[in-house]
């Protein structure tokens, strides 16, 4: 049978279409679109791991360290990352173990021929040493979160078969595994998945290969060591530091707060790097960073597990970014042979089982933080006088809080607050943060160090102090 149309029916089936094909060929142009979109994405992530495998299978291997299969089993060897498509995505929670390593010629049996007879101690390429810096970072999936904790290195502990020491001297004793087994017995029992040792020549290459870094140096900093050729000479202020800058900010010790303003430094400039290079050019430029570094790296990561850490890092929100440190105290003058820090075990059980995943008998109980405990420190960065402050602290007194005290001015000018989880309590700062109606939380240990929250008050608050005073006054 043939079928008769008329013509305005043709035009309009026509038109129809004609309007069809338009969307088809949109709908189709668009899936098209996303498709090499996706495709580019796989063939740059591809790309680099291809790279970055031909670096690591070029002279120095990642893994520099012989483990014994009893070392080996301490940490855990399940796979971090998917398998083909998929083996730049982290598929479970990963706890790494970070060492710093500052290592003398005294320190290894055969040290290099070219280090003798020189009259100064040099740094050497070498892992045997002291871990002068000490981070376990949790990268999970699950929470979409980093959380890094800071270990000082003068933390007393017992090394399994050495007695007690300072747990920088673990490494020297027994390598990555004998570390990690110490920090594991620290920290209730939590589990280590992989360890990376970098020396100190490396952490220097890593930050000019990154581009450098720029930084507050929070005070004039000043010292000469000639023994090792260590000379540290900083001026305060915001400034962009290459890789021997950084580490004169990362080494200086000599304050009242001895290693602990260290790891404070060392948090402000990890933050840093993190908000300055952690994005998708970096994942690309990675093999060429590896290259320049890998001599002075130890990690029995996998070149595939990097890579998926890295676009972890990279997909990860800034605010989910979180910097802790090990509750604990100095000791006190005579209490020991050496100076400690003693760490707090109470503290170290809650920290735990609200950053790492483990149960303690506060995670149970379901205990919360009574606010009116809690111990708030001011830190101002405006540089007004005291009274300025007052409007704040009735603010925080009217809304329950009595633990409140003024402490020493933060140096750095901020254009916005700081709301600082000194003892990793994020909900308590976010609780200070809707009471104040503004500021950014930030979980890290940079704050004052006797203080659960430190507010180190910015511009905002010039703004926001008339607004506090009106609502005070009704």
């Amino acid at each position: 049978m043939t079928i008769q149309r008329s013509s305005a029916e043709e035009n309009q089936s026509g038109k129809a279409s004609r309007s069809s094909k338009k969307i088809s060929q949109k709908s189709t142009s668009g899936r098209w679109l996303w498709f090499w979109v996706g495709m580019s994405g796989i063939a740059m992530v591809s790309a680099t791991a291809g790279a970055l495998l031909a670096v690591s299978l070029t002279s120095t291997p990642l893994q520099q360290a012989q483990l014994t299969p009893k070392d080996e089993a301490v940490f855990d060897s399940d796979r971090i990352s998917g398998g083909v498509l998929r083996f730049s995505e982290l598929t479970r929670p990963v706890n790494l173990l970070v060492m710093g390593m500052s290592v003398l010629p005294p320190d290894i049996q055969n040290p290099p021929e070219d280090t003798k007879n020189l009259r100064y101690l040099p740094q050497v390429n070498s892992f045997d040493g002291l871990s002068d810096v000490m981070l376990l970072v949790k990268f999970d999936p699950e929470t979409k979160k980093i959380n890094m904790l800071s270990i000082p290195r003068d933390t007393r502990t017992e090394i399994e078969g050495y007695g007690v020491k300072k747990i920088n001297a673990a490494n020297v004793d027994g390598g990555p595994a004998l570390t990690a087994r110490t920090v594991s017995n620290l920290l209730g029992g939590a589990g280590i998945d992989r360890y990376i040792r970098i020396n100190v020549l490396g952490v220097a290459k890593l930050i000019d290969a990154l581009g450098g870094v720029t930084v507050y140096v929070p005070k004039d900093m000043k010292y000469q060591d000639d023994s090792q050729h260590l000379y540290i000479n900083l001026k305060a202020g915001k400034q962009h530091l290459n890789g021997d800058q950084a580490l004169q900010l990362l080494r200086f010790r000599h304050d009242e707060l001895g290693d602990i303003g260290r790891i404070q430094r060392q948090q402000m400039v990890i933050r840093a790097l993190m908000e300055q290079t952690l994005n998708p050019a970096t994942v690309t430029q990675l093999p060429k960073v590896l290259d320049v570094v890998k001599e002075h790296i130890d990690t029995n990561l996998t070149v595939e597990e990097l890579v998926a850490l890295m676009g972890f890092g990279v997909r990860t929100n800034r605010s989910n970014m979180q910097m802790l440190m090990l509750p604990g105290r100095f000791s006190e003058k005579g209490e020991f042979d050496a100076s400690y820090w003693l760490p707090n075990k109470d503290g170290i059980a809650k920290l735990m089982a609200q950053h790492f995943g483990l149960e303690s008998e506060q995670e149970q109980l379901g205990t919360a933080t009574d606010h009116r405990s809690l111990r708030v420190a001011i830190q101002d960065s405006t540089g007004g006088d005291r009274s300025n402050l007052q409007p704040l602290i009735r603010a925080l007194e009217k809304s329950g809080y009595r633990n409140i005290y003024v402490a020493k001015p933060w140096g750095e000018p901020l254009d916005e607050t700081h709301i600082v989880a000194q003892q990793g309590d994020g909900d308590s700062a976010e609780s200070i943060r809707n009471t104040l109606g503004f500021g950014e939380v930030r979980v890290e240990s940079t704050g004052n160090l006797g203080s659960d929250i430190s507010i180190q008050v910015g511009q905002d608050w010039l703004q926001q102090k008339s607004i506090l005073e009106e609502s005070l006054s009704k």
